[in-house]
């Protein structure tokens, strides 16, 4: 085939699905990124502002908010502005693939903020004599530092391949752009984009996962020693993590199954949301859900507006 038939931008056809309610659609994205931007804000300045929030828990807090505004930017901007478009948005494929590498990066990071918080979880009622010791400043700036780093050097690699590719299809049945479906319209060789993508994604997600399931298998194996009000006191330090790891994977789970699976027997309104779920509400429910329970970062604000 001549390079001059290779497509160079894509076509997104998800924002034909959601037709005529698209302005009120734009309100809600608008609203809700808003409301994103402020509560992941208002976590990180009250947590930066207040030295007695200076502990491996919060620090960790900040590193999810700061991860979850990262991909927020990443996707609102973008939908916001293909909604405003009077036809079927066509983006330059350069503009797919640099968001594609936000948002991957955005859910591999998630993970790795969630197998962070889970380790602190974890020393801190598995030992908790030497939680200061382990947890040490050094230590936490460390793992996250190497947390990001890592995830995004994995990532980094599968996109130096992917970029490589040449396509002689370019519409994509979504609002933002997916890399397996990307993949998918390719008419060169896709055999070194399907290895890494076999390999890659497990080395990325596997080892927080297998952090997350350690930390918790430890913790359940100590409560079970406790007393029941302290075991309970326990697990309930444990209760926060647990919402948000579930949220975000039931929300990657809704994706993947889209992607992977072909079309659910579902509306294409209903569809296009089941997308969107694990890039806009675990940034929105996360800050507010910490900000309303954390009884230190509540004590925080009051000190902060003089309450």
């Amino acid at each position: 085939m001549d390079n001059s038939t290779y497509f160079t931008t894509v076509i997104l056809t998800g924002y034909i699905d959601i037709g005529d309610i698209k302005y009120l659609c734009f309100v809600v994205l608008i609203l809700l990124f808003a409301a994103i931007i402020v509560a992941n804000l208002f976590i990180i300045g009250i947590i930066y502002k207040e030295k007695s929030l200076h502990e491996p828990m919060y620090v960790f807090l900040c590193s999810l908010c700061a991860n979850q505004l990262c991909g927020s930017f990443a996707l609102f901007p973008f939908v916001l502005g293909n909604m405003l478009r009077s036809k079927t948005p066509e983006v330059p494929l350069t503009v797919c693939h640099a968001q594609i590498f936000a948002l991957y990066s955005y859910a591999q990071v998630e993970f790795c903020n969630l197998a962070m918080m889970s380790y602190d979880r974890y020393v801190a009622i598995c030992h908790p004599l030497e939680y200061h010791r382990i947890m040490s400043p050094a230590r936490t700036m460390t793992l996250i530092a190497l947390g990001w780093s890592l995830e995004i050097m994995i990532l980094s690699f599968s996109f130096s391949v992917n970029v490589q590719l040449k396509f002689c299809g370019n519409v994509l049945d979504k609002v933002w752009c997916d890399q397996y479906m990307l993949v998918k319209l390719a008419c060169s060789d896709t055999t070194p984009n399907n290895i890494i993508g076999i390999t890659g994604i497990p080395l990325a997600i596997g080892p927080p996962l297998l952090i997350i399931f350690f930390s918790y298998a430890k913790i359940l194996r100590v409560c079970l020693k406790f007393t029941r009000q302290k075991a309970k006191k326990s697990l309930y330090t444990c209760s926060l993590h647990l919402i948000t790891l579930l949220n975000f994977t039931v929300g990657c789970s809704f994706e993947l199954i889209q992607s992977r699976f072909g079309k659910l027997p579902i509306p294409a309104v209903v569809r296009v949301i089941l997308s969107l779920y694990f890039l806009v509400c675990p940034p929105l429910i996360n800050p507010i859900m910490y900000g309303v329970s954390l009884t230190n970062i509540k004590k925080a604000l009051k000190k902060c507006i003089g309450v």
